[in-house]
């Protein structure tokens, strides 16, 4: 049997990141810092003349470009530019939220005044309210978020073009594309507390930065027919700099469509399956879904009550580093203006800690883990990973099963752990790629898989705010003709 085109290219890499140019710490935005503080102090301010002794308010813009193309010709331009105020008052154990993307003095006025009035209104919660002094951020560092990127839409539109040239030359089986695009986006925010009346003081939050997420992806198409396939491969980065060149990104997501021409149905059967190292951060993003606070006091994850237990192999490690320069999931403090701080989140598969707002730690007994908004830099590792496991070594551990490189549906219950998706990806005999396959589903059970994992790749790719390598999962069931 003539072997498929291996998709065992190696993804294209990212440059060094060139010396940062002198600039504005604000290009591209409407309002500067100054004001913003201007506008959280007007709310603090009408927040303590109506009663309220505890209030909080952030205000924020965000501005960008996206640029799509199809078939060598400019499809799409889109410019976005918003700003939101938000207040939240507190009287007592209630709380009101309200927001507008006014900011004259006028509707800056109602904004507080309807927040108040929820918070008259609404029930007492014996959980609610401002985080503890001694968990704020009261000096944090520049973590170098912050990367405009200068571009005009003609400039996006001939990297968008040049990406999906790239994909086109690659092959002439590479007949269609659902387009390729540009997008440079970038925010800041201010937000600041009253506590018992006061602001600028120690254990009372006050703070903001600014940040940016640039990105360059393309999609193209390969067959006709029944063999038509498509396949897709991006870069994202904060610094326009480091974002892989648009050659790079044409030509392996080209590669990777190839390798799924002539894809078949497989018998249904049980068999290990290895995950590609991007959908196995969505596997972790499944255990952070599962350790979160929200999930764990309304008692509706299959990890409850999982704090010190084993529920991973034993061999993996993870963890959170919000500190990283220029990192996608870098914060020096969460939502709330709590204090991030590197931390092991699960070590030799046991739980070490949960990912916790105030508001949810209070509910479960517990002190915050500076996680209001989510994860910061998570990363997974096999204590058995050596530097020569790559995806190559991968499939050779794997031997005989599936290699899985695109899910699709939602098909995840975190009540029970039950985990059933649709997939396409290659059969593996021998340690080599036999076949692409597709119309297929891989089923199990989330505590099982995780226990489950033998092996973790070298191949670590990050993924927004996660890094993994590939996953080898002992066995799942796998349903297809």
């Amino acid at each position: 049997m003539k072997k498929a085109p291996s998709p065992l290219v190696q993804a294209p890499s990212t440059p060094a990141a060139a010396p940062a140019s002198s600039r504005e710490p604000l290009a591209g935005f409407q309002y500067a810092r100054s004001q913003f503080e201007e506008l959280v102090d007007m709310a603090l301010s009408h927040a303590k003349q109506l009663g309220a002794a505890d209030a909080a308010a952030e205000v924020s813009e965000g501005a960008g470009l996206s640029v799509s193309v199809r078939k060598g010709e400019l499809e799409n331009v889109e410019r976005n530019r918003d700003k939101s105020l938000g207040v939240t008052v507190y009287l007592g154990r209630k709380r009101g939220n309200a927001s507008t993307s006014d900011f004259s003095p006028a509707a800056v006025r109602q904004t507080v005044q309807a927040a108040y009035d929820i918070a008259r209104f609404t029930a007492e919660d014996p959980v609610a309210g401002l985080p503890d002094p001694e968990d704020v951020a009261d000096t944090y560092n520049d973590l170098d978020l912050f990367h405009p990127w200068a571009i005009t839409s003609e400039q996006a539109m001939h990297i968008a073009l040049a990406c999906e040239a790239a994909a086109f030359a690659t092959s002439r089986k590479i007949n269609n594309s659902e387009g390729a695009g540009v997008s440079a986006q970038q925010s800041h925010f201010f937000t600041a507390h009253m506590r018992g009346g006061e602001r600028g003081k120690p254990g009372i939050f006050s703070g903001g930065y600014a940040s940016s997420r640039h990105s360059l992806s393309v999609a193209p198409i390969a067959g006709k027919g029944a063999n038509m396939q498509r396949d897709y491969w991006y870069s994202s980065q904060r610094a326009p700099q480091d974002l892989a060149t648009p050659e790079a990104v044409g030509r392996y997501a080209a590669e990777r469509t190839l390798a799924r021409l002539n894809g078949r149905k497989i018998a249904t059967t049980e068999c290990p399956v290895l995950f590609e190292s991007p959908l196995a951060a969505g596997l972790l993003g499944a255990y952070v879904q599962a350790t979160s606070g929200g999930a764990l006091y309304r008692k509706t994850t299959f990890l409850n009550e999982s704090l010190g237990k084993r529920v991973l192999a034993k061999h993996i490690d993870i963890v959170e580093e919000p500190h990283l320069i220029n990192g996608k999931g870098s914060a020096p403090f969460d939502d709330e203006g709590v204090r991030t701080a590197r931390r092991k989140v699960l070590s030799a598969g046991k739980v070490q800690g949960y990912f916790l707002s105030t508001y949810s730690a209070r509910k479960l007994g517990m002190r915050t883990t500076g996680n209001a908004g989510g994860s910061h830099n998570l990363t997974l590792t096999s204590r058995l990973t050596q530097p020569g496991d790559d995806l190559r070594a991968m499939l050779k551990k794997l031997g005989r099963g599936l290699f899985v490189t695109e899910l699709m549906g939602q098909g995840v219950n975190y009540v029970t752990g039950d985990y059933s998706r649709g997939a396409s990806g290659y059969w593996v005999e021998n340690g080599e790629i036999a076949y692409p396959v597709q119309e297929i589903t891989i089923a199990g059970n989330l505590k099982d898989m995780l226990l489950g994992i033998e092996a973790v790749g070298s191949d670590a790719y990050n993924y927004g705010a996660k890094t993994v390598g590939s996953m080898l999962i002992n066995r799942m069931k796998v349903a297809g003709s």
